[in-house]
């Protein structure tokens, strides 16, 4: 079992800042990518960012210069910092990962989604 637990949502004004984490617990063997979705009410979900171990890096391109994603695999944890947030990335954002577990089988697990909430 894989569990994801994500933190750091919240209200902020056009322009603000916002850092979500994403901690996994569980019995697993490594954690393969880590990422976060966000979806808009209305719109398709999207992929923000990935990370893979080895610290490669995508990003959207709705998102490029302004979020960045950081990893710490000692803690199975990553980082969303999100600067220069505009009124149209509000979403609930949700954090994932692909992980091999003790068997090594691979599975792709998803965290319950934190919202943010970009207003003034």
């Amino acid at each position: 079992q894989v569990h994801l637990v994500e933190s750091g949502g919240g209200l902020v004004q056009p322009g603000g800042s916002l850092r979500l984490s994403c901690a996994a617990s569980g019995s697993f063997f490594s954690i393969n990518v880590m990422g976060w979705y966000r979806q808009a009410p209305g719109k398709e979900r999207e992929l923000v960012a990935t990370i893979t171990s080895g610290g490669n890096i995508n990003y959207a391109d709705s998102v490029k210069g302004r979020f960045t994603i950081s990893r710490d695999n000692a803690k199975n944890t990553n980082y969303l910092q999100m600067n220069s947030l505009k009124p149209e990335d509000t979403a609930v954002y949700s954090c994932y990962a692909n992980v091999v577990l003790i068997s090594r089988s691979i599975v792709n697990a998803g965290g319950q989604g934190t919202l943010v909430t970009v207003s003034s």
